[in-house]
């Protein structure tokens, strides 16, 4: 099987350098990918590609 890499909100932050707020309204919104696991939203590497190449509306 292959590793999966999973995202914190707070590293994807510091990739896309948008708040925390910017990243919750994404998937809020349904514009990112998101599963929460406990208390904290993770998202897949795979859906993170996706969201940067189709841009935000």
């Amino acid at each position: 099987m292959e590793e999966l890499k999973l995202y914190t909100v707070e590293e994807i932050t510091d990739v896309l350098k948008v708040t925390q707020r910017t990243v919750y309204n994404y998937i809020k919104k349904g514009e990112l990918k998101a599963v929460k696991i406990g208390k904290y939203w993770r998202v897949k590497l795979i859906d993170l590609q996706k969201f940067v190449d189709q841009g935000t509306k």
